[in-house]
């Protein structure tokens, strides 16, 4: 049980968080969808109003600071629900990106 407290990485976020918190934002994020999801996580702003990947990962970051800190007000499944909104959204840029002509970037 101790080895899935150990660090694992939010892949194409650079973020470094416990394995647990990561592979649970995993499933997160493969049940994430924009139009359910967003705006509840950004306090009632809809992703026109905002850039929302900066957004969550400011919320995102502010969630681990608390969690190191061992804040008392550190919600993990805020915090799973965050990282896995970022991931989503991480992955919804990564498919609308322009791609260069013959497949190449």
């Amino acid at each position: 049980m101790g080895q899935d407290m150990g660090p694992g990485t939010a892949e194409g976020t650079g973020l470094k968080r416990p394995r647990l918190l990561v592979e649970t934002a995993r499933i997160s994020a493969a049940r994430y969808r924009r139009e359910r999801h967003l705006r509840g996580l950004l306090g009632g702003e809809s992703a026109e109003d905002t850039a929302p990947l900066g957004v969550l990962r400011a919320l995102e970051e502010a969630e681990e600071t608390s969690r190191r800190a061992g804040a008392a007000g550190y919600r993990a499944t805020r915090h799973v629900a965050l990282l896995g909104a970022l991931l989503g959204e991480m992955r919804r840029a990564a498919q609308e990106a322009p791609r260069a002509p013959g497949g190449q970037e």
